[in-house]
């Protein structure tokens, strides 16, 4: 079905038909017309593995899905840092939907993690939206070059589970467009995903599905976008005034009765063929493409153990090594014990509509079997928060007879998962215990977590590793003992802040709202932003993370300049190249993160202390050094500027910070930065004096309007010139509104005045 045809098909088309294909057939297939030899195509959930419902006869309306590889949830993902890495595991899910007939792929899910309570946060990447913005594009582009296609979500500000298909959230301009929408434009633009799925929230009002501002004036005419915009699982609204706005597909089936509304509507006027038209063509569009690549790969199979063996690459390389007091890796000459429930029994994913019905998982108790004998010792049930005095008991009597216990810990199923939030973010009572009791027993601890966010530490001190693996997948048993006893080397850094309390956390005051609405009243000060901002110590920085090696920087320079001979000055259109120098001292191999932070020094808006511009994940062996090259553009000194309603850049110095984590830099350099955008400076009667000077063109007016006050008053025995009392009077007046110079001037000062200065500055802008 070529585009040609895609014209004559709707041509071909009756309206009820038109109407038709803008929902789908059931719960995951689009609307086939038998009459037109259209078929249909099939979506199926991911992000992090294939949840493809069985449609057998033995598994109808049970929802079981059918068995398939279970990937490292995107928490664990964007503490790789690797582009590639994430490029690849997107490779393998696209190859198998090809294996498994699927169109689309439902993912990935780049929502901000503007609070740690969030109970979905496992799904999503970063608290930093060009970290997501990365991971999201390195992953479209792998599952993409498949030839299948992928459903960015959950378009937009869908941040919490409470009230999700509700509640609105409340954010103002500048927020939403440099904190929330920012990842999403960087995916569309550098990956061009097939479709988009917009989110059940509301914003400002309005819901998601219907919102023609952001479907249409921000994803298709300023961002280029040309694919297609579905709902997510029953997110419709006001079909009609859904398709105004550009939400071309609603999903699931609504029974035919939507389409009804849409007929009717253009029968009566109130919808216009050719925004119908526009949809159809859309939907044909992705079916021609999901035929194309049917053809193209017919028969496709692929290997179960080969992409096994990937997500225990991947694994290995997303843990984050919080701590280290020398206590990893480990020797398999020592006498070893594992502690924790899941150790046998681990939790390697989140519940809710991304669950998937494991290929096999590996566990951390038979994986080690192979290196070395541990003892073990369940420690704790997850099917509730109470200490069991008996496991509890084992565990000590095991752990004090080793010379060192690994304690298996994170939390349950029950703590976070699609459709409610967090309360808190501690680990169960009973885990804590037990850890707090075997420090009391062994002097030799280390801790292996497995969570979707951020936990609180009581322990922390207390304990001589941690090893954070997050929700890594089936194979996070084998990856967790390669890691454990240096096969592979910790390499991870934190892709979110760890806070020392959830009331240190940017939107405590204002989460999760109340019934209707919810405000983002933290703006764009979420994660390391809030945190720097307000010099507040945190558990663990963002960027953070450990390895067995160390890592020396040396050598930066800004455009082959070195940075101690030089001072640079750019315009804001320049493209500016980064390099330094990174060196492995110590005595294994292993990888470096090395990120790019932008300061801003311009006290022109509240901007962040730092925002993360660049990052770059470079392997070296032993001794080796490798230079890391990075390229800075207009959008590394930006903000979204509310006046121009776009990205700005103002004039002033910056300073490029290059360094290990957040609050980790290295290397820096300051930068002087000449903006080539105007922000338009319009006075009105509410103007101050102070701005007047500061920002218009034409300031002759003003002094005009007060030297009259000057003349009124001067007398010629004082002891100052006019120009000076004039000084005076304009530094007196610096907050003073314009309109409020009549009540403290003389009676020659009139409204008609003020008024002419004001037309008369205005025109010379």
């Amino acid at each position: 079905m070529k585009k040609i045809t895609i014209d004559n098909l709707i041509s071909e088309m009756t309206l009820e038909e038109k109407a038709s294909l803008c929902s789908a057939a059931d719960a995951w297939h689009t609307k086939k017309i038998e009459r037109l030899n259209l078929p249909s195509v099939m979506v199926s959930d991911g992000p992090h593995g294939l949840r493809k419902e069985d449609d057998s006869p033995a598994h109808f309306g049970l929802l079981e899905s059918i068995e398939a590889i279970c990937f490292p949830t995107a928490s664990a993902l964007a503490c790789s840092f690797d582009r590639d890495l994430i490029e690849n595991v997107g490779n393998a899910l696209g190859k198998e939907c090809q294996s498994e007939d699927i169109s689309v792929l439902l993912g990935p899910g780049i929502n901000m993690k503007r609070s740690p309570l969030c109970g979905r946060n496992f799904e999503y990447f970063s608290e930093d939206p060009y970290l997501a913005g990365e991971m999201g594009a390195a992953f479209v582009n792998g599952v993409q070059k498949n030839d299948i296609g992928t459903s960015l979500k959950h378009f937009a500000a869908n941040n919490q589970e409470w009230r999700r298909m509700s509640i609105s959230a409340e954010i103002d301009e500048r927020t939403l467009n440099e904190t929330y929408l920012t990842a999403f434009e960087k995916v569309v633009k550098q990956a061009k995903p097939w479709t988009i799925m917009c989110s059940y929230n509301q914003i400002n009002g309005e819901y998601s599905c219907e919102n023609k501002e952001l479907l249409t004036d921000t994803l298709r005419d300023k961002w280029g976008y040309e694919g297609l915009v579905m709902t997510d699982w029953g997110a419709m609204n006001d079909r009609v005034k859904a398709l105004k706005a550009g939400l071309d597909l609603e999903m699931p089936s609504s029974h035919g009765e939507t389409d009804k509304l849409i007929v009717k509507a253009v029968n009566d006027g109130t919808l216009d063929i050719e925004t119908l038209d526009t949809a159809v063509r859309r939907i044909l569009t992705l079916v021609d493409n999901s035929l194309d690549s049917k053809d193209k790969h017919s028969g496709f199979k692929y290997d179960m153990e080969w992409h096994h063996e990937i997500a225990q690459e991947t694994a290995e390389n997303c843990a984050v090594l919080l701590k280290n007091n020398g206590a990893l890796p480990l020797s398999k000459n020592q006498n070893i014990a594992f502690i924790g429930e899941f150790a046998d029994n681990p939790r390697i994913q989140g519940g809710g509509s991304s669950h998937i019905n494991c290929h096999k998982i590996d566990t951390a108790l038979n994986c080690v079997k192979e290196l070395a004998d541990v003892t073990y010792a369940k420690g704790y049930n997850t099917d509730n928060e109470q200490t069991d005095e008996n496991l509890l008991n084992e565990a000590l009597n095991t752990a004090k007879n080793a010379d060192v216990a690994v304690i298996f810990a994170g939390l349950p199923d029950a703590f976070e998962n699609e459709g409610f939030d967090r309360t808190h973010i501690d680990m169960p009572k009973c885990q804590n215990e037990l850890i707090e009791e075997i420090c009391k027993v062994q002097k030799n601890v280390v801790v292996v977590l497995h969570n979707g966010s951020a936990i609180t530490m009581p322990w922390l001190g207390k304990v001589n590793a941690v090893l954070e693996m997050y929700l890594a997948g089936e194979a996070s048993g084998a990856a967790a003992v390669n890691l454990l006893f240096g096969i592979a080397n910790p390499s991870g850094k934190l892709a979110e802040s760890f806070p020392m309390q959830l009331e240190d956390t940017p939107a405590y005051l204002n989460f999760p709202g109340n019934r209707d609405k919810v405000n983002y009243n933290e703006g764009i000060f979420i994660g390391y932003r809030y945190y720097d901002k307000k010099k507040m110590n945190v558990l663990f920085p963002f960027g953070y993370g450990l390895s067995y090696t160390k890592f020396r920087y040396d050598n930066m320079k800004i455009n082959g300049n070195d940075i101690s001979e030089s001072d640079f000055s750019f315009k804001d259109n320049e493209n500016v190249n980064v390099s330094v120098d990174i060196t492995n001292i110590g005595d294994v191999d292993g990888a470096e993160i090395v990120q790019l932070y932008i300061r801003n020094h311009i006290d022109e808006d509240n901007r962040p202390v730092k925002e993360l511009k660049d990052f770059a994940k470079v392997k070296l062996a032993a001794g080796e050094t490798k230079t890391v090259t990075f390229t800075l553009n207009f959008r590394s000194w930006a903000y979204y500027n509310e006046t121009i309603h776009d990205w700005y850049a103002p004039s002033g110095e910056y300073k490029i910070l290059i360094g290990a984590s957040s609050r980790d830099i290295k290397l820096q350099k300051a930068v002087s930065i000449t903006s080539t955008t105007k922000i338009p400076f319009v006075v009105n009667k509410s103007t101050t004096c102070e701005d007047v000077e500061r920002f218009a063109k034409n300031k002759a007016p003003l002094d005009e309007m007060l030297m009259k006050c000057v003349k009124a008053q001067h007398k010629e025995e004082s002891p100052k010139t006019e120009e000076e009392e004039l000084k005076d009077l304009k530094c007196g007046f610096g907050g003073v509104p314009l309109h409020s110079t009549l009540s403290f001037t003389p009676d020659e000062l009139k409204y008609e005045d003020i008024q002419n200065a004001i037309n008369e500055i205005n025109k010379g802008e």
